[in-house]
């Protein structure tokens, strides 16, 4: 029996455009049903690729790690806190995924950005299991 971690690493492209939320001046609910559908999406497209069902992938055991990459691919960049803003609700898509809350401490989170063609919109997701070393005595 498996526990869905076969292999080490998980690469996972999702067509999306991010903006740089922090700069937008929109109403509430418009940033609310746009967080939503984003968190939605990523949900069911990281869901979809591990080839899962709707039920989260736990983290079994209280010693399971994992890092978390997420890599927004525009054609602009962003600076390292608008990054972040930008990526809060795929982080908790992925959390949502995972059966954990995005503050767990057996998750750690890498943020990156890669200059895109014109037009090209993506975030791409890596999931690593992280290893523990035995202790040795």
């Amino acid at each position: 029996m498996t526990d869905g971690w076969t292999p080490a690493q998980y690469r996972i492209e999702i067509p999306m455009r991010l903006p740089s939320v922090s700069n937008l001046r929109e109403h509430w609910r418009a940033k609310a049903c746009r967080t939503r559908k984003q968190r939605a999406t990523v949900r069911v497209i990281v869901l979809t690729e591990l080839g899962r069902s709707w039920e989260p992938m736990p983290l079994a055991r209280p010693s399971d790690r994992v890092c978390v990459s997420l890599c927004r691919v525009s054609p602009r960049a962003l600076d390292d806190d608008n990054l972040r803003g930008a990526l809060k609700a795929c982080r908790d898509g992925i959390a949502d995924v995972l059966g954990v809350n995005d503050r767990d401490p057996r998750i750690e989170w890498k943020y990156a950005q890669e200059r895109g063609k014109p037009k090209e919109h993506k975030v791409v997701v890596i999931v690593e299991r992280i290893e523990q070393e035995e202790a040795k005595p």
